[in-house]
């Protein structure tokens, strides 16, 4: 029973992690850029937001975003944690997939419980993968931004990255390390025997 709560929790851990993740990726307020005080560039309109597609400037009744879209002369940095965060975003697709396939509400005909617990470190792994990427794109893009451009702040989209990718490492951990064994996922299986009188009658199967 605890091994199955640790790898529900790690599971909705991991889900909400994989949307943080398509949220920090889809959006470009990444950082705040400006090269006086706030207040100076509020008002000479130069405080400016950078992300992975565009970069923007925000003003009283304004934000204009000029995309990226001149690959070759792009940063490399960027280009990398594009790919790291289209490559997260990617993975969380198999993982949350496998992940819902194991659970305990879901039966797979009279599937061995090795099968899915094989399934269940497999998407766990997979996550952990995710987690790496969004970290190192999350750390990667504002240590080479501000070596661009002075960066006054954080913005919400590099903020969704970090906790996007803290939940999906700790889900993923969870799923790996905690949620039991081959045998934990073979319990617990019930059915209705087909000559009982009682529909409230389940024997146990055990794989």
């Amino acid at each position: 029973m605890v091994a199955t709560c640790l790898h529900l929790a790690g599971v909705v851990c991991s889900f909400i992690g994989w949307i943080g993740v398509i949220v920090a990726t889809s959006t470009n307020d990444w950082v705040v850029t400006c090269g006086y005080t706030i207040t100076t560039c509020r008002k000479m309109d130069e405080l400016g937001s950078k992300g992975l597609w565009a970069d923007c400037v925000m003003a009283t009744g304004l934000y204009h975003c000029k995309p990226l879209v001149d690959i070759l002369i792009l940063p490399g940095y960027v280009q990398a944690c594009r790919a790291l965060m289209i490559a997260a975003s990617v993975l969380g697709l198999p993982a949350i997939f496998l992940l819902i396939t194991v659970l305990p509400c879901i039966r797979m005909g009279h599937e061995p419980g090795a099968a899915k617990y094989r399934r269940s470190q497999l998407g766990g792994i997979l996550i952990i993968l995710l987690a790496m990427c969004g970290v190192v794109a999350t750390i990667w893009f504002p240590v080479c931004a501000h070596r661009e451009t002075t960066i006054m702040s954080f913005g919400y989209s590099l903020y969704t990255g970090w906790i996007g990718s803290a939940l999906c490492l700790f889900g993923g951990s969870v799923i790996v390390c905690c949620s039991g064994d081959a045998q934990t996922f073979g319990e617990n299986r019930f059915y209705y025997a087909s000559g009982s009188s009682s529909p409230t009658h389940a024997k146990s199967a055990h794989v």
